[in-house]
């Protein structure tokens, strides 16, 4: 039997993935997620019905600003905080004071309940938002910070708060930066999902700008292995690049799409939206020789997962709204 590992934001996208992988692997998990409403709650409580069946998995229903997070985090072998408020183009305006509270507060809040608590790793979530616009690749986990997003500003200084933490009290820490995951349950909000259910549903994809955009894009699967691996990690590092290996052009993905769904996409291109970067791609040679990071499932192949995941919930969403 493995330790007990608590997981932040554990009903989204890569949390329930996380947790699937954790209970397989022997783990006792207590998953913590508020259930906000950036998207369906109801959709996050599917994403984690798996888990819940597993007599290892405790679920607290909770905000983490509002938890008693040092009786929760006391005896646990690693927190992986996962919560954040998602998405760069909702993170301007009167939304920011939702990201500041999520992924800034939230993530000191995290940290003072470890201070206390001592000996307990923390791998936590960050995003290659924290670089911002460069033609400067790939990016580096050395190279200049500078975000063109609220969004990845939040990250970013979530990152500094775990930096400040570590050197002040000791908190042992490992920062993962994303590089644009997709795969099953990904966020509705998200390219790749947008482009799926409008196209299975006969709508039309909005693109962002021209569609020449690249990014290097991570399967689910992948961030896991990601986060499995900073468990275990007991080296000097504390930053690392996760990406997929697969650079390529949104057009290009549409493409692969077209192909997936055996039908041509009804495409509308739209202004570019504020806080989007031109250029992702990832340089993952430190997650490589330090955690032996190897992403393992292709753009296509990834695609087709996803592709087919959304042709079931599409199917079953369906078939609620006629019962």
């Amino acid at each position: 039997m493995s330790g007990r590992v608590v997981v932040t934001g554990a009903a989204g996208f890569i949390g329930s993935h996380l947790c699937e992988r954790l209970l397989d692997e022997g783990f006792e998990v207590t998953a913590i997620d508020s259930f906000t409403d950036y998207y369906s709650p109801r959709r996050k409580r599917e994403h984690i019905g798996q888990a819940l069946g597993s007599s290892r998995f405790t679920l607290i229903e909770q905000d983490l600003n509002d938890c008693d997070l040092i009786s929760l985090f006391e005896g646990a072998e690693c927190v992986f905080h996962l919560a954040a408020q998602a998405g760069v183009r909702k993170s301007w305006g009167s939304e920011f004071s939702r990201y500041t509270k999520a992924n800034i507060l939230a993530t000191q809040s995290v940290l003072e309940a470890l201070k206390e608590v001592g000996r307990v790793r923390l791998v936590h979530s960050s995003s290659s938002s924290v670089y911002g616009e460069t033609t400067d690749l790939p990016m580096k986990e050395g190279h200049r910070l500078a975000p063109v997003s609220p969004y990845g500003a939040t990250k970013l200084s979530a990152e500094h708060l775990c930096e400040l933490y570590r050197v002040n009290f000791g908190v042992d820490y490992t920062s993962l930066r994303y590089f644009t995951v997709y795969g099953p349950r990904q966020r509705p909000d998200m390219a790749f999902s947008r482009f799926i259910t409008n196209a299975l549903e006969g709508n039309t994809i909005e693109v962002y700008g021209d569609g020449r955009q690249t990014r290097d894009f991570t399967f689910v699967s992948d961030a896991v292995e990601a986060n499995m691996l900073a468990l275990r990690y007991t080296g000097s590092e504390r930053i690392f690049n996760i990406g997929g290996g697969s650079r390529i052009s949104i057009l290009d993905v549409i493409r692969i799409m077209e192909k997936g769904i055996g039908t041509d996409f009804d495409v509308r291109f739209v202004e570019r939206a504020k806080g989007d970067v031109t250029d992702t791609w990832a340089e993952t040679t430190r997650a490589r020789e330090e955690l032996g990071f190897e992403p393992s499932v292709s753009i296509e192949t990834g695609i087709g997962e996803e592709i087919t995941w959304y042709r079931e919930h599409i199917e079953s969403d369906e078939g609620r709204e006629t019962e």
